[in-house]
């Protein structure tokens, strides 16, 4: 699943460090930094990455996406969008799985088996696909 959030960066100079913050106005809570804008934009990648995960694996819902147009831009900042690639993350970080039983006609497990195909992975990416329309 690929999705994309508005995230809003705001320069800082605070006690001989600079940097820039980074929050999500759809995200609440996830808020991040870095030291330059393009560590800005890994970490942003990471924290939101993260935040998703962590509501799909309690079931919750994901927020939309705010239209970058209505973002307020602060005086010291920008707002750009982040990509995030949830099925990369997840096999990278994600802790939870779920066993599901599958029921599928004979000639077909007959198919997938004898080429080497993984019923799972169709089905999460066919959910996938499904969530990331929907969203």
């Amino acid at each position: 699943m690929k999705l994309a959030y508005p995230a809003i960066f705001e320069h800082f100079i605070e006690d001989g460090e600079e940097g820039y913050t980074v929050e999500f106005p759809d995200l609440k809570g996830c808020v991040t930094e870095g030291f330059n804008q393009a560590e800005a934009i890994f970490m942003a990648e990471d924290a939101a990455s993260g935040w998703i995960l962590g509501e799909l694996e309690e079931g919750d819902s994901i927020p939309k996406p705010s239209d970058i147009s209505t973002i307020k831009i602060p005086a010291d900042g920008f707002v750009s969008m982040i990509a995030l690639d949830m099925d990369t993350y997840s096999e990278k970080y994600g802790k939870k799985a779920v066993k599901k039983t599958l029921t599928i006609p004979a000639w077909m497990n007959t198919y997938v088996e004898t080429h080497g195909i993984s019923c799972s992975k169709v089905l999460q990416d066919a959910v996938s696909n499904i969530i990331q329309s929907v969203g």
